[in-house]
């Protein structure tokens, strides 16, 4: 676990306290899928509950969803179909509901086509015992063929009914409890997972574990919640326990919570409040979530930076680099591992470190460097960034960074999340629940949280002129209203969105430290509109894609003002020759590139290295206007899910 996370500010309170005080060593090298989990066990009826849950995780992305019950009289009922929640509802019409205790999920495929059989939960061969699962049973094949040599049958394609059965056979050969045989059948397992079982004729007790893939159990009075995002369940308790990697959790309404580790170790039980506003969790009136969250920016970043820029002397104080000086003062080198997004991000991370810290940088995405034996010292600092904390390739470049004596860094958004409990330190970006597929606000944090790290960092080498470390810190603090003033542009840009519904290709050209906010227009682009876009450096368009370059080829072109303006005017004057059709954001008032471009989006102007942040919302109005007018469906794009964590 972070040593020194980054302090959180309460905003309730308007105190800090640090959310984490103990390391999780037992990091885990495998990978879970996007699936969600929800259970229930108390006195209401579970049903609505697990469904509400199941609607709240609809933003991680999923092809089936089903539910298993408990009745008061004992009975098992498992409902579930291919589809999504709603269609799920439909099926439940007219069905057995009854019991206070239940699972419920969501599965995104890895095992198995989408379909009714391979949905979850999975019945045991006797029906006694139902599993949700989330994750990757890489040893299920050895597995099942053990399980068909003593006579189990299979309905489903899945590793998970695997998994099930494993547990039903442990428990009928041994005559131990549930709990027992699940911790006994785990033991078995080579894998990722987060899983529940109930079980029949026992109306009082869920199992639960977890092995690299996250799992929460939500505290109540007489009762408890389960789910693999507490976000699901945090309008019934604010008290959690985070499940650890290994643990196995017997969750009974008559009992008090209890965890054993896999060596039949009692645990410790560490609750937290998790202070998270259900409007936070809703549409609040906007038509998606993503566009909503795009509004969300300006404050946003004022939790993004309160408690960590002082406004009267404009100092930079974050407690991960105070804690940890002399490892940022003498870093040899930074290495950036991120994967879509945070990635991008990390690109402008690196210009800022190098130029404020000058300690060189390198942005690696996370899925190369886990596999290429990368050289690692253990004066490198290595920052895992990510929004879910859960990214699978992410975590393993963290691990490998770790065995290799690296100071490791989390950059990340959700409290008690993987990558928060697997580094040495780091900073929450504090934007709040991001629903929508499409990262907006997360990008913006973090940018803002490595332009602050920077700072602090390049205060503490010396390398950073107090003239230009007032500006950039000043800017930051003036961020929000600028945030406030770019979103002015949004009825422009949806007006500019209808013109470009027809194209099948874009464009997107930047310089410095905006050649990365190209790339992230194009990625927005591309997640919700289905065209197909590409960032380019500007200067690199005359070596091959301006052969791309037509009237029906639209380019987006960043072109605010910095020490390469006037060549990225030049750059759009040979698009422009070319046939070129030019959408342009500039600064207000800017007339050279104005007269060049067939359109222009304004936006307002602060520190040079601040620029992406600014000039990332109209892109990502731009992208979710045109995916609007094409009707496709914004919050949860095809194929893609929130939370990418199996390989």
């Amino acid at each position: 676990m972070f040593k020194s996370f980054e302090w959180s500010y309460h905003t309730d309170r308007h105190q800090y306290y640090n959310d984490f005080s103990t390391r999780n060593d037992l990091y885990a090298k495998k990978q879970n899928n996007m699936c969600g989990i929800v259970g229930y066990v108390g006195r209401r009826d579970a049903c609505p509950i697990l469904i509400k849950g199941l609607h709240r995780l609809e933003y991680r992305g999923y092809d089936s969803a089903g539910v298993a019950l408990v009745n008061p009289d004992g009975r098992l009922n498992v409902f579930k179909c291919k589809g999504k929640v709603s269609d799920l509802e439909h099926f439940l019409d007219g069905k057995d509901l009854g019991g206070n205790i239940g699972i419920a999920h969501t599965r995104w495929a890895t095992h198995g086509v989408p379909n009714d059989a391979n949905a979850h939960p999975h019945y045991s061969e006797s029906e006694n015992i139902a599993l949700i699962h989330n994750g990757i049973i890489e040893n299920y094949r050895v597995l099942k063929d053990a399980l068909e040599q003593n006579g189990y049958t299979f309905r489903s394609s899945t590793d998970s009914e695997v998994l099930v059965n494993l547990i039903e056979y442990v428990r009928a050969t041994s005559g131990c409890s549930l709990p027992e045989a699940v911790r006994q059948a785990l033991r078995q397992v080579i894998g990722a997972y987060a899983i529940a079982v109930v079980e029949k004729g026992n109306h009082d007790r869920i199992v639960a574990a977890r092995q690299s893939s996250p799992m929460v159990v939500g505290v109540g009075d007489g009762e408890f919640f389960l789910s693999s995002d507490a976000a699901s369940i945090i309008e019934y308790t604010e008290d959690f326990v985070y499940v650890g990697d290994g643990e196995i959790a017997v969750i009974d309404r008559n009992a008090p919570l209890k965890i054993v580790t896999l060596d039949n170790h009692d645990a410790k039980i560490d609750i937290k409040k998790l202070q998270l506003s259900i409007s936070q969790l809703e549409k609040g009136g906007y038509p998606h979530f993503m566009l909503k969250e795009i509004y969300e920016q300006p404050r946003t970043i004022v939790d993004c930076i309160r408690g960590r820029i002082n406004p009267d002397t404009c100092e930079v104080k974050l407690s991960g680099v105070i804690d940890h000086r002399d490892r940022f003062v003498n870093a040899r080198r930074i290495i950036f591992v991120a994967c879509g997004t945070s990635w991008h991000a990390s690109l402008i991370g690196e210009h800022l470190v190098e130029s404020i810290c000058r300690i060189p940088v390198e942005v690696e995405y996370a899925s190369e460097f886990r596999y290429r034996n990368p050289i690692i010292r253990e004066d490198d600092i290595v920052v895992a960034v990510s929004q879910s904390g859960e990214t699978a390739d992410t975590l393993a470049a963290v691990e490998l960074a770790r065995k290799a004596g690296a100071f490791v860094f989390g950059i990340c958004n959700v409290v008690g999340s993987s990558i928060a409990r697997a580094t040495d330190s780091g900073a929450y970006i504090h934007v709040g629940p991001e629903i929508g597929v499409a990262s907006t606000k997360a990008f913006t944090g973090q940018v803002t949280v490595m332009a602050m790290l920077a700072l602090a960092v390049g205060r503490e080498r010396g390398t950073v002129t107090e003239a230009y470390y007032n500006e950039v810190s000043a800017a930051l603090l003036h961020l929000p209203e600028t945030m406030e003033e770019v979103l002015k542009v949004a009825p422009q840009v949806a007006d500019l969105a209808k013109i470009f519904t027809y194209a099948h290709n874009f464009i997107y050209l930047g310089r410095g430290y905006n050649y990365p906010t190209a790339l992230e227009g194009a990625l927005k682009l591309k997640e919700i509109s289905y065209i197909h876009a590409e960032g380019y450096p500007a200067a690199e368009m005359k070596h091959g894609p301006i052969a791309l370059i037509d009237a029906e080829m639209p380019t987006v072109a960043i072109a605010t003002p910095d020490h390469t303006y006037e060549k990225t005017a030049s750059n759009i004057e040979e698009i422009k020759a070319r046939g070129g059709k030019i959408i342009a954001v500039i600064a207000r008032g800017d007339e050279q590139v104005r007269r060049s471009a067939d359109f222009v989006i304004e936006v307002p102007v602060i520190a040079e290295c601040l620029m992406p942040i600014v000039v990332s919302v109209p892109l990502q109005l731009l992208a979710y206007y045109i995916a609007v007018y094409k009707g496709r469906n914004v919050d949860q794009p095809r194929n893609l899910a929130k939370s990418v964590t199996v390989e």
